[in-house]
């Protein structure tokens, strides 16, 4: 493990970014649970002199939903701080003109009423859980192969999650295996995407230099930070595994056992 800067840079930080499942609660049945210690880390945030937001994955509820579900389990968040890929791919249909074919969680679907879904002309997906069937797979797979100039874009690239009662699919083994039929690339929008993370840092107004990324996906959380030129620390809660410290391309600039470990040092660095 390379702790190289870690936890030194925490005296010249500005601001923080917090993945969100995996580092904050585990979902699962109702609202899910909160880590730990969540709760009081991201108020210390928050009182502190860093700037904070939320950069998620989540696709399987609008914002608005899911910040009122982490409301409910004690968290001080609210909608303007969370970053999710939904409302940035709504953003980049409408600046190119195109008409999605959507497989996504029936409860992310609102998110994308203002988007023109006549006569599709690419394929968008997300997290779809249960409606990842063979059947709605297949009606993917067959309006991809329709199109001349077949366009797939996929909120996300994650192999897996945890809930609470253990390691779920995630939708980048359904892209890769959309990828693979109708031989293209995704363009994939949230984490790791370079273009998701650079929305974060314009919205603190932040260079990279400035803010640490703090995730449990080695991969996406971190590798995205750290190739954005931020530093990226792993929690070892939520999808961590233990050969994630020994990943054969991405090294964590640092690993805590939890947020709330990461924050004490956090505000250790800094004398608070």
């Amino acid at each position: 493990m390379a702790d190289r800067g870690w936890p030194d840079c925490a005296k010249s930080l500005k601001g923080v970014v917090l993945d969100l499942c995996g580092v904050l609660y585990d979902s699962g049945e109702g609202d899910g649970v909160a880590i730990p210690g969540s709760i009081e880390a991201v108020q210390r945030l928050k009182t502190s002199d860093l700037q904070l937001r939320f950069c998620t994955n989540e696709t399987q509820a609008t914002r608005e939903k899911f910040v009122a579900k982490l409301q409910r389990l004690g968290f001080d968040i609210s909608v303007s701080e969370v970053f999710s890929p939904s409302p940035a791919a709504v953003a980049v249909l409408k600046q190119r003109g195109l008409r999605p074919h959507l497989l996504v969680y029936d409860g992310v679907l609102p998110e994308f009423d203002s988007v023109d879904q006549t006569n599709p002309n690419c394929v968008l997906i997300g997290d779809a859980a249960e409606n990842f069937s063979y059947q709605n797979l297949n009606e993917a797979f067959r309006v991809l192969m329709g199109l001349e100039k077949p366009v797939l874009f996929s909120l996300g690239r994650g192999r897996y999650y945890k809930e609470t009662d253990g390691l779920k699919l995630d939708v980048g083994v359904y892209m890769k295996a959309l990828e693979y039929a109708c031989d293209l690339e995704a363009e994939v929008i949230g984490k790791p995407s370079p273009m998701f993370f650079q929305s974060v840092l314009s919205d603190m107004g932040l260079q990279p230099c400035e803010t640490l990324m703090i995730g449990d996906d080695l991969v996406n959380d971190v590798g995205g930070a750290q190739h954005c030129r931020m530093k990226g620390v792993q929690v070892r809660t939520g999808k961590y595994r233990p050969s994630d410290e020994r990943h054969p391309t991405v090294t964590a600039d640092g690993t805590v056992d939890t947020l709330a470990q990461a924050v004490d040092m956090i505000l250790a660095q800094r004398g608070h």
